[in-house]
């Protein structure tokens, strides 16, 4: 009733707004309390207001990787009860979203192999608790003066975390390996673990025999990346997430660039669908939780 009274006053201003209010019986404190309030915002612009901000928080906070799946998953795990779709429509109006993912393509040579090495892993990506499996392989990463530098990674297939990492000017197996000494020594596990990797020289040398004896080799098929796929698709994450955004000058900018990425967001912040959406680290911790 009031907004008819503002309305109609707005049309024609010759309108006496106390005549009118007298005629259908309303009061003149009941109307000019009205047009104090109106223009304050809904509570549905409240809310939004403070889940953009929650969302920026969020989005800024994973270095603008997340989009709306993750963060809704972040936003209901902090007790706000929206919908992705509802997310989405709110970044889109806020302008922002996930960074660009631009793919890549893995080339590699496949080195000849002997008939006794298997593929004891077979595509079975998820243990039941930590140091059971871990996989390994070699990527690379341009710089503008050093030309390619390389970088090994260990992963714990039960959390998906690197538990180490090196970077190397060459691809040289004495160089490389350093990663499985780091890993065996950071884990100090005494379990059979089954470690999976490609057929690649610095994987069949004889120091990679000695490093894992005790553990049990698992090796991809022949041109079939597919048998090493998590820890292919985080070097392919690293790379479409992280380093594409910088101009890597050299061997020193690399290792910077990479030990911010591993140590400071993917092994501890970012969370992973495999994790129920848990950094790795996190998930790990929870598994020692309920273990105990």
């Amino acid at each position: 009733m009031y907004e008819a009274v503002d309305q109609q006053k707005k049309k024609d201003q010759t309108i006496s707004v106390a005549s009118v209010l007298k005629t259908i019986g309303v009061s003149r404190s009941g109307f000019y309390s009205y047009k104090k309030n109106e223009n304050l915002p809904t509570q549905t612009q409240i809310r939004n207001e403070h889940l953009q901000k929650e969302i920026k928080k969020i989005h800024e906070g994973s270095y603008g990787i997340y989009g709306s799946p993750k963060i809704t998953v972040l936003l209901n795990k902090n007790g706000e009860n929206v919908s992705q779709k509802h997310v989405y429509n709110l970044m889109h109006g806020m302008g922002i979203k996930a960074r660009y993912v631009r793919h890549y393509t893995k080339t590699t040579v496949s080195e000849d192999y002997s008939s006794k090495m298997q593929n004891l892993l077979n595509r079975h990506f998820n243990p039941t608790k930590p140091n059971t499996v871990w996989c390994t392989d070699i990527t690379y990463i341009w710089t503008r003066e050093d030309g390619f530098v390389y970088l090994t990674s260990v992963m714990d297939l039960f959390s998906r975390r690197i538990i180490a990492w090196v970077l190397t000017r060459t691809m040289d197996a004495d160089k490389v390996l350093e990663c499985l000494i780091k890993a065996k020594e950071r884990r100090e596990t005494d379990h059979p673990i089954v470690i999976q990797s490609d057929r690649g020289v610095q994987y069949t040398s004889e120091l990679y025999q000695r490093l894992t004896k005790g553990m049990v080799t698992s090796y991809s098929w022949k041109g079939t990346p597919w048998d090493n796929a998590c820890i292919e698709s985080f070097h392919a994450l690293i790379k479409r997430e992280w380093l594409q955004f910088y101009k890597i000058d050299n061997y020193y900018g690399a290792y910077k660039i990479v030990f911010e990425y591993i140590e400071g967001f993917y092994n501890t912040t970012r969370i992973h669908s495999h994790c129920e959406y848990e950094s790795p680290q996190n998930f790990e911790k929870q598994y020692l939780k309920h273990k105990h």
